[in-house]
């Protein structure tokens, strides 16, 4: 089973490909649009933002965002098309990240082992706190991946990793 600590780093690694991935880019940049079906990375980021307020909120931790945030950048959420209501500035998306990577790391490094085989429920039904955190790093990890192509949409023509 993946440790707390494994689980931190590995939060910690997408969210330093995220910074990467976003480095130089402006908020108009996390606005544009893929030209096909899909999100622009102003969307990504706050998704992200959503599923670590379900990451902390499963630790314990008072979530980054509100139920605004969910409901603009959560599971389902129309696609963000340009500047309107609700749409967040890329500052502050990551800043958003960067305090949910400080409260997931205070979070993990204090968890108890039998917390972790607690019973809890999701989507799919009983499953316990560790499976979930790990399910929730994987679905992150879908969407990190999108960073990349949506930073060469920018222009950027380049290879952060």
């Amino acid at each position: 089973m993946i440790t707390p600590q494994e689980l931190a780093g590995a939060f910690q690694r997408n969210w330093e490909i995220i910074q990467a991935q976003t480095k130089g880019l402006s908020h108009a940049d996390s606005l544009l649009q893929p030209p096909f079906r899909g999100n622009c990375l102003n969307w990504v980021l706050g998704h992200l933002v959503t599923n670590r307020d379900r990451v902390l909120t499963l630790l314990g931790e008072a979530p980054v965002g509100n139920e605004a945030l969910q409901e603009r950048y959560g599971y389902g959420s129309e696609p963000v098309l340009g500047e309107g209501e609700g749409v967040l500035r890329l500052e502050t998306l990551l800043d958003m990240l960067a305090r949910s990577q400080e409260r997931i790391n205070a979070a993990l490094a204090r968890i108890a082992p039998e917390e972790l085989s607690q019973e809890t429920q999701d989507h799919r039904g009983k499953t316990t706190v560790a499976e979930r955190l790990f399910f929730l790093y994987f679905h992150e990890t879908y969407h990190v991946g999108q960073t990349e192509l949506l930073r060469q949409l920018a222009g950027t023509n380049d290879k952060v990793i």
